[in-house]
């Protein structure tokens, strides 16, 4: 009996200490005209860092930054396609590890807006949704559609295993979870709103909830009881006024994404604005008390096959470059810019009287590297796996595939001349006669259809097709497939009895290179070493190579294309190691290139007309 007293008093006590250290540390609440954190006024100075688009090991570093310019709050999405890459299957490893980029803040003092959407936008795949979900029959995103809400209902719980505990209200430094994202840009249905927040709450998020919508479309987007916050306003009357008018005549006042500049897409110039034309507006925000998020404080890189797209009724195919550089306070590299300074000027000025902002770190250090030889190399028809057969093309949905590529072959009588029509090509498809490039077609620019000549006997007709990133925004989230989506005519007939073979190239590890076996001038990967005495950051510059991707050290820095705006790729120095590194290239166009350097800065801003393919 006394045993049995023991353990249950032992029990007691262990319930009661997990119990207190549950228990909330700190207070957030809505007052009339401002958030209250213990009670007291808090105006909340957040910028927007997104865990995966920086390395893991730098985001202390990135956050100290932060620190540094006078902000007091981080801000990020949670990325579906990230977390349940195929259905059922999680990850929360590694990049992927929100909830240590959630206490890494509070270990710097950080708080947390938290936005778990699912829905992101972000210029970001498929808007953060996971490809599979178009291969589920009858699946509507964005929708009151059942089976759309049983996936949504499985994975936002498995988010809320992870990052509930640490809502302010459990002792964590999460202070705010948004629900929906710009639903108001998308549509207007309240229930919808409402199973989001009754999902989010069943997940656990048992703290304070908003919305966020653009300015013209906060009635749209808002769901009566939770705070509404706006997007893209920085009119300190505006802003009150949007939010008065939706939520009780009162506030308190929050602009959840400020943007201090823009993103940028292949083809059309780097976006910037000058911090002067910033940070007077910063400085008539935080006068009039509004909190509020910079999008973004630090964009970093969207790496592997992560980017979005843009496409509307008026605009052409836009899909968004690797670098995220945005225009950003803190630069790609996680240095401070002239615009960093200014905005940390204003924020000091708007610091409690006696308490000074941190000093600035120090420029990190970059390196170069005069000369990168990749000696070793192989055609990537060489490189093809097993082929998977039908009739009419597949698109990569139909072969469970997510990213990358998937190279087509078919065989027909030659002898001819003809238009190639390829119906329905996303993205941008290079066509191959014989193993010879016969010429290219680009989404971007409308093209479907290219003049060819077969020579006389049987010929094979390669088809290398790019997923150059699904539309993250708009209507035509619901028409995402990849691939040859519809047909591919010759002469006006179809051509039938293909060969796929899936390219996702979520690795490089276990390639075999071997000698490209002829002078064709079809895609190639190519590998090399090179020795680093010491490591620091730098630069990849690309320019004159063609189209494609590139890996160091098993890291996909992202896509490289000569017709801009970027010609350089990031390479963080974290992802470096002194002695021997590695680098593979997968070169789309110029198979003849074998030389890479690394520079000290960037070149986000050069735009070529036309990239040879001729070299």
């Amino acid at each position: 009996m006394n045993l049995k007293q023991a353990l249950c008093t032992a029990f007691a006590l262990l319930s009661f200490s997990l119990s207190y250290a549950q228990t909330a540390q700190h207070t957030f609440a809505l007052a009339d005209s401002t958030f209250m954190l213990d009670g007291k006024p808090f105006l909340m100075i957040s910028g927007e860092m997104h865990y995966p688009r920086v390395p893991r090991e730098a985001w202390r570093s990135r956050m100290k930054m932060a620190k540094a310019m006078g902000l007091n709050t981080i801000g990020t999405y949670v990325f579906w396609n990230l977390h349940e890459p195929q259905k059922g299957k999680f990850d929360f490893s590694g990049n992927n590890d929100v909830a240590e980029f959630v206490k890494i803040a509070q270990q710097e003092g950080l708080w947390v807006i938290l936005r778990p959407s699912p829905y992101v936008c972000a210029e970001w795949e498929f808007g953060g949704y996971p490809y599979w979900l178009q291969n589920e029959k009858g699946l509507v995103v964005r929708s009151k559609e059942e089976q759309y809400l049983k996936e949504y209902e499985s994975y936002i719980k498995e988010v809320g295993k992870r990052l509930a505990p640490l809502q302010v209200n459990h002792g964590g430094n999460v202070i705010m979870v948004q629900i929906e994202n710009e639903y108001g840009s998308y549509g207007s249905d309240k229930e919808y709103l409402g199973i989001n927040q009754k999902l989010f709450k069943e997940a656990g998020f048992d703290g304070l909830l908003y919305t966020c919508d653009p300015a013209n479309d906060v009635a749209k987007g808002h769901l009566p009881g939770l705070l509404p916050a706006v997007n893209g306003q920085d009119n300190p009357a505006k802003v009150k006024q949007l939010v008065r008018d939706n939520y009780n005549g009162k506030g308190p006042f929050y602009i959840a994404e400020w943007y201090p500049a823009w993103f940028d897409w292949w083809g059309t110039p780097h976006h910037t604005v000058k911090a002067e034309n910033y940070a007077p507006k910063l400085d008539a925000v935080l006068a009039a008390g509004i909190s509020i998020n910079m999008y973004m404080f630090h964009g970093g890189t969207t790496r592997g096959f992560m980017n979005g797209a843009n496409l509307n009724d008026r605009k052409p195919f836009e899909p968004q470059i690797s670098s995220y550089d945005y225009d950003a306070p803190l630069d790609e590299a996680g240095n401070a810019t002239p615009k960093f300074i200014k905005f940390r000027e204003v924020i000091q000025k708007h610091l409690p009287a006696g308490v000074t902002l941190p000093p600035v770190p120090a420029v990190k250090p970059v390196i170069t590297i005069p000369a990168i030889s990749l000696n070793q190399a192989s055609a990537l028809k060489y490189m093809l796996p097993k082929a998977v057969s039908n009739a009419s093309p597949l698109t990569f949905e139909d072969l469970n595939q997510d990213y990358g590529f998937v190279w087509y072959r078919t065989t027909m009588q030659g002898g001819k001349a003809g238009v190639l029509k390829i119906k329905d090509v996303r993205d941008y498809a290079i066509v191959m006669v014989n193993g010879k490039n016969a010429g290219v077609l680009d989404r971007r620019l409308n093209q479907d259809s290219l003049q060819i000549t077969l020579p006389a006997g049987q010929v094979t007709l390669d088809i290398l097709v790019e997923n150059m990133g699904r539309i993250n925004f708009g209507k035509y989230l619901l028409q995402n497939k990849k691939g040859i989506t519809e047909k591919v005519m010759f002469a006006g007939e179809e051509l039938k009895n293909w060969q796929m073979y899936g390219l996702p190239f979520s690795t490089v590890k276990g390639l075999s290179y071997k000698s490209p076996g002829d002078k064709g001038d079809g895609p190639v990967v190519k590998k090399g070493t090179f020795i680093l005495q010491q490591t620091g950051d730098t630069y990849l510059d690309m320019s004159k190579w063609g189209k494609g991707v590139v890996w160091v050290n098993g890291n996909n820095l992202g896509r490289y294309w000569g017709i801009g705006p970027q010609q350089t790729l990031y390479v963080p120095a974290e992802w470096l190691k002194k002695g021997m590194n590695q680098i593979v290239v997968l070169e789309l166009l110029k198979p003849n290139e074998k030389v890479v350097s690394a520079v000290e800065k960037p070149i986000l801003n050069t735009l070529v007309q036309n990239v040879d393919t001729n070299n």
